[in-house]
Parts: C-alpha cells; structure tokens; sequence
C-alpha cells in the first residue's frame, strides 16, 4: 500500500471507530430492537397464531400502507418473492422483456427470471447510483416499436413489458422522469424500493410512483421482519389478487381446501408482522439517527479526496448504506482489504448483472456508469447509533 494511501485509510478507520465508541468489530448495517418487540413477540406466541394468518399481520399491513401513503400493503416472505409477484400481476409473462439496471443486487433480476421473461440491463446515473432516465430513452428510442399499443423490441421481437428500476441504498432514482418515459412507451412501472423504507422524493414515498413498489425488511434493512417485504400500491384489486397469490390462490372458506389457479407460499407469518410492527414504531428515530451519521461522514469527508455520495434536492433519503467513491479498482480493493482485516465491515457494489455468466447473454445499453461505479465505491457501516 502507497504511504498516501495508508495515511487516508488510517484517518477513515480512526474516524469510523469514534462515530462508533470505538468498538472493536463493527459491521455494515446491524439491525435495532429497543421498542416493544419481545413484547408483542410475546403477545404473539401467547395467541398461537404464529404462522400466516393473525392480527400482526393485518395491523402491520394498515400501518405501511398509512406509513407510506398507499392505499394498500400486502406483506410477504422476501423481496425477492414479491419483485416476482409485481411482476406477475403486472401482466409480465413468458419471453416478455423487462428494462432493469444492471448495477443492482441479484435478485432483481432473478426475480424477473422466476416468470419466465428476459432482463434487459439499461445504464444508471452516476449521482444516484439508479437507473438513468436518459440511457433508458435512448435504448428504447433505438431498439424498440409500439405495435397495436404494446412495446416490443426490434431485435429479438419480444414484447417489452415493464420498466424496474432500484432506489439503491435508500436514494431516489429520477423515478418521476422514468415514469414519464414508461407512459410514452406503454411499460408498467414497478419500483425496486428494497432498501428505501423511510425515503421520499418530492414528498411521495419510494415505491409509489409506479404501478407496485416493493419494500424489504431483510435483516440488514433500516428496519427489520427478519426476513420480509411488503408490496405498496394504489390498485385495489391488484392488492387483492397478490394477497390471494401469496396465500396459494386459496379461495377463502371454512373448511374446504379450494383453490382456483396457482397460488404461492409467499405469506408473511405472524410472528414476523409483530417483529414489524415493533420496529416500524422506531423508523422515524432510526432515519433521524441515520441521517445525522451520515452528515458526520459528509462533514469528514468534504475534508479528503474522497466524494461522499448525498442526497439530491427534493430527496429525503433514509440513508441506510452510507458510501463514498474512492479513484480506481485498485484503491477500492485496498481498501476493501485494509478495512475489513481491521474490523471494520466495508463492502464494494454488487458485481453488474451483465458480468454474471446467467445473464451474460442479455442485451443490455451502454453499460459505462454501471462499470464506473462498481469498480470504484465503497459501503461504510452505517447501522442506528
């Protein structure tokens, strides 16, 4: 390691472990449990209805979809499972394509995948690590024909369904202007809104702009089910039929098994809604936390080399990963390795789909910010304080 390079990795160290009470072994992003979770647990296991059906689960639904401004929550096993059933009702089928980013986390695209459609990887925008409005016009401005209102593409004759974007790290997308472009070309918008429970962008909830929004509550998330999402929308009877999907299309009686089409195990249980609840009771002191630990970072590293990646105008973003953007592969793998032989838990991006030998034969756009970014940033711990 170059001795500039030792000096600045030793000054971020010292500076992590203060924010951190100089704890010996910190990690990305660990979850929080100071509210009432062992008592609803309690409360929970005392009714017996652990499992997918409860009161947990119907009152943490209503509190997410009032959380967020949506008309309805359904909440699931995983945000993978439920990327899959927006999908779904979307009307998203077999050979359909559907327009993601490539610099996402894998299971966006296995997702798309599980219906038995195509990802089509599209750029993202440097500043917001998300899909860029931009290379999604000109890919489709390039490659793709409306036919009897559908859109399909050129080169492969597919039909181009849905547009799927990410709000990576919990910071907004330009989800407006995208939108604007999946309404010239007749997509249905689904939002990848993963990591940004708690994140807003000109006052409206990420995951409410498009057509379906999922939301996970993954262990490492702000807050936590678990393992758990919730799918947010304003379709009434779309909410309906991903709660009859997730329950496996099991039609509702009182004793017979009767089921009019192919259902999913993909319910939440019980016991997971009352974890949720619990936590979502905490979201607003968990974002003010996260927000000022990530004015700390800004503050300090306004003062190096080293860009920390901020929110934009109109945005309120939840930070839930904290990163900045250091000058090369080779400094980020340093880095990588000097941070974490340290104690310290630090993370690159995820390797760009494209680079992956299952999706290396989709076609994609011009791939250049994708390639950019993953060799370059860099995820610091950023759990509640």
């Amino acid at each position: 390691i170059l001795k500039c390079d030792m000096n600045n990795f030793e000054n971020i160290i010292h500076f992590i472990r203060d924010l951190f009470n100089g704890e010996e072994k910190i990690p990305l992003h660990a979850p929080v449990f100071r509210g009432k979770e062992k008592a609803y647990l309690n409360k929970c296991i005392d009714s017996t209805f652990v499992s997918s059906v409860g009161s947990y689960v119907d009152s943490f639904e209503n509190e997410l979809a009032k959380y967020t401004s949506s008309k309805r929550a359904v909440v699931c096993v995983n945000g993978t499972n439920a990327i899959h059933l927006c999908l779904k009702v979307a009307g998203v089928e077999r050979n359909d394509e559907v327009l993601t980013q490539s610099l996402t986390f894998v299971a966006t695209a296995n997702a798309i995948t599980y219906e038995g459609a195509i990802p089509v990887f599209i750029d993202v925008d440097k500043d917001t690590l998300g899909m860029s409005p931009e290379s999604l016009r000109k890919f489709l401005e390039e490659n793709s024909i409306i036919k009897n209102g559908d859109c399909f593409n050129k080169n492969t004759n597919r039909r181009i369904k849905a547009c799927l974007p990410m709000h990576t790290f919990g910071r907004a997308c330009r989800i407006d202007a995208i939108l604007q472009i999946c309404n010239e070309y007749n997509l249905q918008l689904i939002e990848d809104a993963a990591e940004a429970m708690g994140s807003t962008y000109k006052n409206k909830h990420l995951g409410t702009f498009g057509l379906l929004g999922a939301i996970s509550f993954n262990g490492n998330k702000i807050m936590t089910t678990g393992g758990g999402c919730v799918i947010i929308t304003d379709d009434e009877q779309l909410a309906l039929t991903v709660k009859h999907l997730t329950s496996q299309a099991k039609i509702n009686h009182s004793w017979e098994y009767d089921h009019n089409e192919v259902g999913y195990n993909y319910r939440m249980p019980n016991l997971n809604a009352a974890l949720g609840l619990a936590q979502l009771e905490q979201l607003p002191e968990f974002i003010k936390s996260k927000r000022a630990l990530a004015n700390k970072y800004k503050d300090f590293f306004n003062s190096m080399e080293f860009e920390f990646l901020s929110e934009r105008e109109e945005e309120c973003s939840n930070y839930w990963l904290n990163a900045i953007v250091l000058n090369d592969i080779r400094e980020r793998d340093l880095f990588l390795s000097f941070s974490n032989e340290r104690g310290l838990m630090t993370r690159p991006l995820w390797k760009p789909m494209n680079l992956l030998p299952m999706f290396a034969d989709c076609q994609s756009s011009d791939l250049n910010n994708s390639k950019w970014l993953y060799e370059r940033v860099i995820c610091l711990p950023s759990s509640v304080r």
